[in-house]
This record gives structure tokens, C-alpha cells and sequence, in this order.
């Protein structure tokens, strides 16, 4: 039964080794994806993106009619036939002298940053230059930058409007909360699978959005001909009444002009991305899609509108062989390791050996699904945490009793726990970074070694005595 136990430990062992170091795979819309998250490297590790945002200078044009109303579909209109309809032509800046001021600056810098951190971005640098209100970004290279970066300089001024007057009814201010997900739309599987942004409106927004939704309704034609025996002429009802619409628009881009079927009191619009797809690459583009607005309308507008300046991608001076090789060498020496104490402890040995390897493939498991950000300093936060954690299991094999062990070993290295709680408070990456991989790393050597380690050495005790 005692060999069973350990047998069964070890296996586990081996399985969380298995996840930790290979993933694991399942299939996901048509392709195979692995459910355990990457490392997420720090500037120094990963590479950078440098972005600079410059305060737009350009202007917008809007031709106006001679009510002073905005024209629909007069982009296509020439000079002369401006002038002939008795249009007049404007350029207007997007950012207006009032605008350009340092508070407004500062705002678009923290709005910046509340979108970096929304998007999943927790290694980033935003400065501003409160001369002329520039900002530079320097954020951690990932799969994921190109799609910040496309969308960095948007503003998110929301509006709806009414499609013919161009009346402005409802704008960022109504906004409450800003989500996207997907889903299957029906029972129906096959038809794909729907990408959508759920918009919720505040207490204001609400009664706005019920009145829109009761106004601007779908109209149904009704082309029916009556005729009417009780008088000598025919006569003809036609209702053709034309349907009233609004326009939704982001950065004044028309996102959807519609109607509706009947009033929302929900407070809550629902708005398809895309169409139903099954196919994983035009899924994914819908995704990041949806969630790009989500995060863009989340916070408000920034009220300084940028254009993109410079976007310019900086090497790690650690390139992905030295971090190959590094790992060489560490495995290296934790093998040179662990045969010293299955030489030295013979069988003892070999079980803590096992439960070693468990200890490091947790730790890393651990670092990856709590997205601890892995700078130069983390990795060696890395190697100091092994080598407490071999100094435990080297002292339990050698005084054969567990709890004098953990209080000899944690009286002595209670100045390193305090360190590195200070650390993790720390808002300098490589500094935090050391920080939380030393928290972890104690916080697993505590809970490991006294539920596996000490099993497993128990199990063989009672099985030798």
C-alpha cells in the first residue's frame, strides 16, 4: 500500500513536470491551443516598442448647408456644385487653441494609462512632455502590441446621431461599462460563433437610449389598395412613410447606421462584431476587434486628439538563445544537485529528488498563471528561491524531523521574506519583479515540501520501520 502512495506522488510529480514544461493542448476553434499561459518577460528580456504621440495638428473638413446643418454624402461633390447648392466648405482642427493646454495633457497621459493597463499591459512607461504635450510609450514586446499600437492614437469619442440632421443624441458622458464576448447566437452550432460589445448606459443613458429606441423605430411599408363600393372613385391607401435612423460613430467613423424594432429599457445595447464565424483566424481578428473598443470606450474620450509619430521597435540586449542557454546551465546544475543527494541519501534521496523536480515545475507553473513579469533580476530571484528551497530538503534529510527543520530554516531566512515583500510594493519592474518570484517562491516552499516532500519521506519511514 506504501509503495501505491508513493507511486501515486511520484506520478503526479511527474504529470505537473509534464503541464509545466510541454502545456497542455486542447482543441479550440479548429486549431490546437495551450491552456497554460506564457511567461511574460519584462523590457529587458522581451524587447520594447518605443511610441511617440504627437498633438495632431490636422484639420477635418465639413461641408455645412446654408442652415448651418452638416451635410450627408458631400464628399464626392465638386467645388462647383458646392457652391451651386449654396454649401460652405470648413476646416475645422481637431484639436482647438483651448484644447491644447497642460491639464488636457495630462488627462490624455492618464487616460493612456488606464488603457495600457486594461488592455493586459502591466510592463509599460507613459512620459509626458508638458511642453508640448507629447507622450512616449515604452511597453514590453508581445503578440499583442501591434494591435495596441494600431489603436493607441484614438480618441474614443462616442456619439450617436441622428442619421438625417446629424443631432447629436447620445455621447461618452451617457456611458456606464464597455464589454465584449462571444458566443453562439442560437442552438444552432453550426452557424458560427458571434463576437459582440455589450455597451451599458448610466441612469441617465437608460432613458436617453429608451427614448432613441421608441423614436427611431422600424417602419413597416404598407402598399395595400382598398376599394371602397360606397363611392364612385377608387381610392388608394399607401403608407410610405420614410424610416427614421441613427448612426453610431467612433472618432466621427461611422460604425452602423439602424433602426429599431422596438423600445430598449434594459439600459444595455448589444452590438454584433462581424458576422458568425467558424473559421479561428477571422474569430480571433473579431475578438481583438471588439476588445480594442471595449477598452477604447471604457474610460471616456481622451480629450487631445494624437497622431502616431514614431513607432519603433527596440532589441533586448538578452536575445532568445541566452535565455535558451541559460536554462541549459541551470537545469545543468540542479541535476549535478540532486544526484550529490541521491548519492549522499541513497533511496531518501531519490524521493526528494522527485519531489525537487515537483517543487521547480510548480514554481514555474505558479509564475506563468499569476503573469509575474520576468525581468533579468526575476530570473535570478529564480535561482536564489531553488537554492533556499535545496537547503531545506538537504536539512530535512539530514535531521530526519520536518518541523525542526522549517524552524531552523525560516528563523534564518526571515530577513530575505521581509525583503522581498518589500520588493513586490516596489513600482520599478526589475526590482518588483525579483519581488514576486521570491513570494511565490518562499509561499511554495512552506506549502510543497510539508505536503510532498514530507508525504513522501513519512510513506517511506513507515515502510522501512
Amino acid at each position: 500500500m506504501r509503495k501505491i502512495k508513493i507511486v501515486t506522488i511520484i506520478l503526479a510529480i511527474i504529470a505537473i513536470t509534464m503541464i509545466s514544461f510541454f502545456g497542455i493542448y486542447v482543441p479550440e476553434q479548429n486549431r490546437m491551443k495551450n491552456k497554460v499561459g506564457d511567461y511574460a518577460y519584462a523590457m529587458d528580456m522581451g524587447g520594447s516598442r518605443k511610441v511617440r504621440l504627437k498633438v495632431s495638428t490636422q484639420t477635418k473638413e465639413t461641408i455645412k448647408d446654408a442652415d448651418g446643418k452638416i451635410v450627408k454624402d458631400a464628399d464626392e461633390l465638386t467645388d462647383e456644385q458646392i457652391a451651386e447648392k449654396g454649401y460652405v466648405k470648413e476646416e475645422t482642427p481637431y484639436n482647438s487653441d483651448d484644447v491644447k493646454n497642460l491639464e488636457n495633457y495630462r488627462i490624455s497621459k492618464k487616460m493612456i494609462e488606464k488603457r495600457l493597463k486594461k488592455s493586459g499591459t502591466d510592463n509599460y512607461i507613459v512620459k509626458l512632455d508638458e511642453e508640448n504635450g507629447d507622450i512616449l510609450i515604452e511597453l514590453t514586446e508581445n503578440k499583442d502590441t501591434d494591435m495596441f499600437v494600431s489603436n493607441i492614437n484614438t480618441t474614443g469619442k462616442y456619439e450617436i446621431v441622428d442619421s438625417e440632421t446629424q443631432e447629436v443624441l447620445m455621447n461618452n458622458s451617457d456611458i456606464k461599462t464597455v464589454t465584449s464576448g462571444y458566443g453562439h447566437p442560437s442552438e444552432n452550432t453550426e452557424a458560427g460563433v458571434q463576437v459582440y460589445l455589450d455597451i451599458e448606459f448610466n441612469k441617465e443613458g437608460a432613458k436617453k437610449l429608451e427614448d432613441i429606441t421608441s423614436k427611431y423605430v422600424e417602419k413597416h411599408h404598407d402598399d395595400s389598395s382598398e376599394e371602397d363600393t360606397t363611392d364612385t372613385e377608387d381610392t388608394t391607401d399607401t403608407e410610405d412613410t420614410e424610416e427614421k435612423t441613427i448612426t453610431m460613430k467612433i472618432d466621427d467613423d461611422e460604425i452602423m447606421t439602424t433602426s429599431f424594432e422596438e423600445p430598449i429599457k434594459t439600459g444595455k445595447l448589444r452590438l454584433s462584431i462581424g458576422t458568425q464565424t467558424n473559421d479561428a483566424d477571422v474569430l480571433q481578428e473579431y475578438i481583438n476587434r471588439a476588445s480594442s473598443v471595449s477598452v477604447v470606450l471604457s474610460d471616456g474620450k481622451i480629450p487631445v486628439k494624437y497622431d502616431l509619430y514614431e513607432d519603433e521597435f527596440v532589441l533586448s540586449d538578452i536575445n532568445h538563445n541566452d535565455i535558451q542557454m541559460g536554462k541549459y546551465i541551470a537545469l545543468g546544475i540542479v541535476g549535478l544537485a540532486l544526484i550529490i543527494l541521491i548519492i549522499k541519501y541513497k533511496s531518501r534521496g531519490i524521493l526528494v529528488a522527485f519531489s525537487y523536480v515537483g517543487y521547480l515545475s510548480m514554481l514555474l507553473l505558479t509564475l506563468r498563471c499569476t503573469n509575474v513579469i520576468l525581468s533579468v533580476e526575476g530570473l535570478f530571484g529564480i535561482g536564489v528561491v531553488l537554492i533556499l528551497n535545496y537547503m531545506l530538503v538537504n536539512q530535512i534529510l539530514k535531521v530526519e524531523n520536518i518541523g525542526k527543520a522549517y524552524k531552523d530554516f525560516f528563523v534564518k531566512i526571515i530577513p530575505i521574506i521581509i525583503l522581498g515583500i518589500i520588493f513586490c510594493f516596489i513600482k520599478w519592474t526589475p526590482i518588483s519583479s525579483f519581488g514576486m518570484v521570491m513570494f511565490w517562491g518562499i509561499a511554495l516552499i512552506a506549502i510543497y515540501n510539508i505536503i510532498i516532500t514530507n508525504s513522501l519521506l513519512k510513506i517511506k519511514a513507515g515502510k522501512e520501520k
